[in-house]
């Protein structure tokens, strides 16, 4: 059983992609229907699956979400603290964390990096599990029925289908310019090569 292993780099790499998060809500967001805001800020939770793997990618998420906790106004339009995890975008938030772990299930689900698997893992993950968390949060805060506060999502997709495309771009574009921000998943490959000769003993 894989034991999740953080060391300093590892620490450093989580630090970066909760920034990255923190970054990409500065120009702010687009209120949809007055409640949930469109940001730029998925594409960083679709990174950080894509690049850390899921457990890493999904405590960078988790970085984020304490320090948005504690009040550092890091979410797109300046906002912080407490409040913002029982308003209607709460459930978005908290797929953030979900979402960014099954995308690193799907793209480093194999022997190596694909585009149709990394593809696959943002279009899962950063989309489909942050809408299954949001949705019902948005219904049950806003107090409209379901299958209108999802009719009301949709004008989140166009915007989430182009950040899909973009993080598969520039996951595939890092994977081969720069090998080691992939450093878990290289290691695990080590690893896994290194059995068989363990076992011939």
């Amino acid at each position: 059983m894989n034991r999740l292993r953080l060391d300093a780099t590892d620490i450093a790499r989580i630090a970066v992609f909760a920034a990255i998060v923190a970054v990409l809500g500065l120009p702010g967001g687009l209120s949809v229907f007055g409640s949930v805001p469109i940001t730029a800020q998925t594409l960083g939770v679709m990174l950080a699956g894509a690049v850390l793997g899921p457990w890493r990618g999904a405590l960078s998420m988790v970085v984020f979400l304490a320090l948005v906790a504690v009040g550092l106004p890091l979410l797109a339009g300046g906002r912080g603290g407490l409040g913002v995890f029982v308003g209607p975008s709460a459930g978005y938030l908290a797929g953030w964390i979900a979402g960014a772990f099954v995308i690193g299930l799907i793209v480093h689900g194999g022997a190596r990096l694909t585009v149709a698997r990394t593809a696959l893992g943002v279009l899962v993950g950063g989309i489909a599990v942050v809408y299954a968390f949001g949705i019902p949060v948005q219904a049950l805060v806003t107090r409209l029925p379901l299958e209108a506060t999802a009719l009301q999502s949709l004008a989140f997709l166009p915007g989430d289908l182009v950040k899909a495309v973009l993080a598969t771009l520039i996951t595939m574009t890092l994977a081969r310019a720069y090998p080691r921000a992939f450093r878990a998943r290289t290691a695990h490959t080590a690893d896994a090569a290194a059995v068989p000769a363990d076992s011939a003993r």
